[in-house]
C-alpha cells in the first residue's frame, strides 16, 4: 500500500501544489485547511505522515501538534512563515520531527518527506525484529527501558517520553560508555536529511536529563563531553 500524507495548509495555491507533487511521487494525499478538520482527519485516516502548517485558522500548527503527539506516533514536518529560531524550538518542544520554511526546493520538501518515511519503515522492522527475538530490555540502576514495548520506568515508575525523547534515549543507552558526536545523533535518531542542528540534540537531551537523573546518588548519567557530544554512564 502507498503511504497516505495529510497536508495540513490553508493557502490554497501552496496546499495544492504539495498535493500534486506528492501524488506524482505515488503517496496517496489527504488536504485539511484548518486545526480542527486537521485533528479530525487526522484521527479518521491514520496518515503515515503528516505535513502541517503553523499558521492555521483557529488551532495553530502548534497545539494540532501537541494533540496529536499524544495520540499517535506518526512524523509531522512542520511548515513555518519565519526562520525563527523560538519557531523551530517550540515545533521541536511540541513533538514535530523536521520543520521546513517557507519558501522552500520542492525538490528538497520530497527528499525529507522521504527521509521521514524511511526511517519510520526502518523502526517498524527494527520493532518487527526485536518482537521476533527476545525481549529486549535495557536495565540500568532505578532505570529500565523496554524496548520491545517502548517504556520506560525510572524507580519503578512509568516516565512519559516523546517519541524522539524515546529514541535518543536507546540510542545513548545502547552505545554506554562511547562517546557520540551532535550530528552522529542526528543522523542516527532523527534520519539523514533533518536539519535541526546540534540545538536539536541539546534541547532533548535536556528533557531526558530532567526525567532520569533525578536522584543525586543515580548513576545513570547523559555526560557532556566538551567539543564533542554526549556520553551515556550507568
Amino acid at each position: 500500500m502507498p503511504d497516505k500524507i495529510l497536508i495540513v495548509e490553508d493557502e490554497p495555491t501552496l496546499q495544492e501544489t504539495l498535493a500534486y507533487n506528492l501524488s506524482r511521487q505515488g503517496y496517496l494525499v489527504d488536504k485539511a485547511s484548518d486545526g480542527k478538520a486537521a485533528l479530525t482527519m487526522a484521527r479518521e485516516t491514520n496518515p503515515d505522515m503528516i505535513v502541517l502548517d503553523i499558521m492555521l485558522p483557529g488551532i495553530d500548527g502548534f497545539e494540532v501538534c501537541r494533540i496529536l503527539r499524544q495520540e499517535m506516533s506518526v512524523p509531522i514536518l512542520m511548515l513555518t512563515a519565519r526562520d525563527d529560531e523560538i519557531d523551530r524550538v517550540v515545533g521541536l518542544e511540541m513533538g514535530a520531527d523536521d520543520y521546513m520554511t517557507k519558501p522552500f526546493s520542492m525538490r528538497e520538501f520530497l527528499a525529507r518527506v522521504k527521509a521521514q518515511l524511511r526511517r519510520v519503515r526502518m523502526d517498524r522492522e527494527e520493532i518487527d525484529s526485536d518482537q521476533a527475538a527476545t525481549k529486549e530490555i535495557l536495565r540500568f540502576e532505578h532505570l529500565s527501558i523496554d524496548i520491545t514495548r517502548r517504556e520506560v520506568l525510572y524507580n519503578e515508575q512509568v516516565v512519559f517520553m516523546k517519541p524522539k525523547e524515546f529514541d535518543l534515549l536507546v540510542f545513548l543507552a545502547r552505545h554506554r560508555g562511547q562517546v557520540l558526536s551532535r550530528d552522529l545523533i542526528l543522523e542516527r535518531v532523527w534520519g539523514w536529511g533533518f536539519s535541526g542542528g546540534s540545538r536539536t540534540v541539546d534541547v532533548h537531551v535536556r528533557w531526558l536529563r530532567e526525567k532520569i537523573e533525578e536522584e543525586p546518588a543515580n548513576p545513570v548519567r547523559i555526560v557532556t563531553v566538551r567539543g564533542s557530544g554526549y556520553r551515556f554512564e550507568g
